[in-house]
């Protein structure tokens, strides 16, 4: 029982159920994109256009390796659902959409002024706050 061979535009098969994106699919893509997707999830994904959003993940500054998506990709707010992005902390970003945003799984970026030092012993607090 093997995997039928999908013709999507701009993807390809580089080994069974996983799809990549090639870094020359848009201008401004740092790396490629990797989906892990049998044929009918991989045809899903490009008709709701989740394949574009791995696309403009793969164009985070800072990005390393690829942009992922999981089994469970469908269109998110940005980040496609089931989106993975690892990204250097020198250049890299931390991304609202990446972090649970999408699916209001309760994680929450704020930012502050406050040196991370001069808010340590109260971190359990702020955070409850």
């Amino acid at each position: 029982m093997g995997q039928k061979k999908t013709t999507l535009p701009g993807l390809s098969l580089v080994e069974p159920f996983v799809y990549e994106i090639p870094q020359n699919y848009r201008p401004g893509m740092n790396v490629p994109g990797r989906i892990f997707a049998d044929e009918d999830l991989i045809t899903a994904a490009f008709n709701d256009k989740a394949i574009e959003q791995v696309a403009n993940v793969a164009c985070l500054p800072g990005i390393v390796e690829a942009s992922f998506a999981m089994p469970d990709i469908h269109l998110g707010y940005g980040f496609p659902i089931g989106g993975v992005a690892a990204t250097r902390a020198e250049d890299g970003v931390v991304s609202p959409g990446g972090v649970g945003f999408d699916i209001s799984c309760g994680v929450r970026l704020m930012r502050t002024n406050i040196p991370s030092a001069d808010a340590k012993e109260q971190m359990g607090s702020l955070v409850n706050e």
